[in-house]
């Protein structure tokens, strides 16, 4: 399609509202809680496998034909050429860290890409402002929804992405300021409370029942209730359908393998780790499968910035065709683990308990299809 007809995504989204969603954690869960909101007012077409390059968006939208809104999650690399050629309604931007730097760019040029589409787009932005690289990236915009969702990795973001100096936190607010210039966090239009999260102008807070775990997701749902509600749709209305989405693209199920109850989880950077911690601190094993291939990234330096500690204590098993890599790392951390072949060792070498399988982008695909494929007994 995109051979032939290069303008593709421009026609295909030609009188359509168009949602956007970009950032390095989060894209996929978010525009799926995006697409389940507005699934309540229209038809929607969503790339909700994750296919986030403009072969990916140009399938979602062929496959569904009719609807009236696209909601697609964007690469972050792509996200300036799909705005110029999709006139979005709304750009939804999430979080900025490290990930596969083998063949990504720096954070800091990502945010100031994003930083120049303000003069080329002109469109509604949701952004969290809890992020300085977001904050500095959407602050250009001229209509902007500011969403306090927070950052639970800060790591990539100690310099002000303006000057240059160190940037103040208070870290339990969520408030920043820059000590070299006038940079700092703006108030938000939107704050994220505990299960709930309250328009800040009007001091109306809407409750998140959320499926799905963690506060990482509770954070892409307010920011998903934010850009539904730039769209001109009741937030009472948009919030309801939220609790309805209970695993995104295979990530949250939980399948019964061998007679266990095996939960999918996939962590893909430090950032996505550090959530990760969050959500398996009471199970009683834990699989990590760990691959390097051109789609995961050729470099897995950055497993040594994920504090493996969290799991002293806990069963560990690890797998995938870097589980060397990853044991020298957990060797360092005093973290006891074993070296296992499959899914399946895994399940009869741990002990009673459910066992969660965190595994990177291609591990994760392979073990998805593999459950998929009926081989679960």
């Amino acid at each position: 399609m995109l051979a032939l007809a290069p303008g593709a995504l421009r026609r295909l989204t030609a009188g359509k509202d168009v949602v956007l969603v970009s950032g390095t954690n989060g894209k996929t869960t978010t525009t799926r809680l995006i697409a389940e909101m507005l699934t309540e007012v229209g038809r929607v077409a969503s790339n909700d496998t994750g296919a986030n390059m403009p072969a990916g968006l140009v399938t979602a939208m062929i496959s569904e034909r009719r609807f009236d809104y696209a909601v697609l999650e964007v690469d972050e690399r792509y996200l300036r050429t799909v705005c110029r050629q999709t006139a979005p309604k709304v750009v939804v931007l999430l979080n900025l860290s490290r990930d596969q730097l083998d063949r990504n760019p720096e954070t800091a040029q990502v945010a100031r890409s994003w930083r120049e589409m303000s003069h080329e787009v002109r469109t509604t932005v949701v952004a969290n402002c809890d992020d300085p690289q977001i904050y500095w990236a959407a602050s250009s915009f001229p209509a902007v929804t500011w969403v306090a969702a927070g950052t639970a990795w800060p790591h990539d973001s100690w310099c002000c992405p303006s000057c240059g100096a160190s940037l103040s936190r208070v870290a339990d607010l969520g408030h920043w300021s820059c000590q070299g210039c006038t940079l700092a966090r703006p108030r938000p239009h939107w704050r994220l409370g505990t299960r709930s999260v309250t328009f800040t102008p009007e001091k109306t807070t809407f409750a998140l029942k959320v499926a799905l775990p963690g506060r990482a997701n509770l954070a892409n749902a307010a920011m998903a209730l934010a850009a539904a509600t730039s769209l001109g749709h009741a937030p009472e209305l948009m919030a309801r359908r939220l609790e309805r989405v209970r695993s995104i693209a295979g990530r949250y199920e939980v399948v019964r393998f061998l007679g266990r109850r095996v939960r999918l989880l996939l962590a893909k950077n430090p950032a996505s780790w550090g959530e990760t911690f969050e959500t398996i601190s009471t199970s009683a094993a834990v699989l990590i499968v760990l691959n390097a291939r051109v789609l995961d990234g050729r470099d897995t330096s950055w497993i040594w910035d994920v504090d493996f500690r969290e799991l002293r204590g806990q069963a560990v098993y690890i797998s995938g065709e870097r589980r060397h890599d990853l044991a020298v790392r957990l060797d360092i951390a005093d973290v006891e683990f074993k070296i296992v072949s499959s899914l399946e060792e895994a399940c009869r070498l741990a002990p009673l308990g459910q066992l969660d399988m965190v595994a990177n982008y291609t591990a994760f695909l392979d073990l998805v299809r593999e459950l998929r494929s009926g081989r679960q007994t």
